[in-house]
């Protein structure tokens, strides 16, 4: 069974930053692209970031520069470091696996991060 539990979500200033953390159970990461998704209210659900198996990573225009996504293999867990955070980034964050040697794709319950002074 896999399970994504998500932390690290809260309140922050303009120009702050957090970290995000993603726990993976049920997954081999060898085999799995995990990724970091938003979804501010009223708006649908973007890509933030991703890593594949291979280490190679993608992120939004919009936070290139900003963030980070790593992973730490051996505690089946990705974070991502977020800097020089605005308003715009205030969203639900969900962290997602697709996992090659399973198939589909399985998504954690969201954690929220809140720009504002």
């Amino acid at each position: 069974q896999v399970q994504l539990v998500e932390s690290g979500g809260g309140l922050v200033q303009p120009g702050g930053s957090l970290r995000l953390s993603c726990a993976a159970s049920g997954v081999a990461f060898s085999m799995t692209t995990m990724g970091w998704y938003r979804q501010a209210s009223g708006k649908q659900r973007e890509l933030v970031a991703s890593i594949a198996s291979t280490g190679t990573t993608v992120y939004a225009d919009s936070v290139k520069g900003r963030f980070t996504i790593a992973r730490d293999v051996a505690k089946n867990t990705i974070n991502l470091r977020m800097g020089s955070l605005k308003p715009e980034d205030t969203a639900v964050y969900y962290c997602k696996a697709n996992p090659v040697h399973l198939g589909g794709e399985y998504w954690g319950q969201g954690t929220q991060v809140t720009v504002s002074s």
